[in-house]
């Protein structure tokens, strides 16, 4: 059974003692009128006394009814087979991931150390496009900004002739197509 703490607080008797009770203020001038007032300021305090502790026992008796509610789900002691499954698929994912990422560093390590060439720079570059399109994108761990940051500092070391800069284009084309969510073609429409 659930009790909300708004119908604990309206059918409490500290609601229903001064609800509907009005206390008149009236000044007199007399000594015997102030004592009197006097009197009724003690006694509207300890009804302030009376209520507020009648409040706060009712508030304290409805607690246990408010803290009672479903136990919370007990976490699993061994991973299910399901779970087992998915870590097996993401180990195998990382460990493809890491073979792939190590294909590419060694293509960038031979673009910016030792192709010297026209036709190595391009073959280099070539190579790294064609890794894109098998792996369907960059490897984890390697982003486009890093990437081409690397083939810039090659660039900007001098020697960058204009088969070179095509190939490269066509690198970062490529990539951004890989990337791009919007890569499935609609053939319904011909624009």
């Amino acid at each position: 059974m659930k009790v909300s703490l708004s119908t604990i607080v309206l059918f409490s008797p500290a609601f229903f003692s001064n609800a509907f009770t009005c206390t008149p203020k009236t000044q007199s001038s007399s000594s015997l009128s102030m004592s009197i007032n006097q009197n009724d300021e003690v006694s509207s305090r300890r009804n302030a006394i009376v209520t507020l502790l009648s409040t706060g026992l009712t508030f304290v008796a409805a607690t246990p009814a408010l803290a009672r509610r479903e136990p919370l789900p007990e976490y699993l002691t061994e991973p299910t087979d399901e779970f087992k499954e998915s870590e097996r698929l993401r180990d195998e994912f990382r460990r493809k991931q890491l073979g792939v990422k190590k294909q590419f560093n060694s293509v960038l390590d031979r673009l910016t150390f030792e192709s010297k060439t026209e036709d190595e720079l391009v073959t280099d570059l070539k190579e790294l496009r064609g890794l894109v399109i098998d792996t369907e994108g960059l490897p984890l761990g390697i982003k486009k900004e890093e990437l081409v940051k690397i083939i810039r500092a090659k660039k900007a070391k001098g020697f960058w002739p204009t088969p070179v800069e095509i190939a490269y284009q066509k690198l970062t084309s490529e990539i951004a197509y890989q990337q791009s969510p919007n890569r499935e073609k609609d053939i319904a429409n011909p624009l």
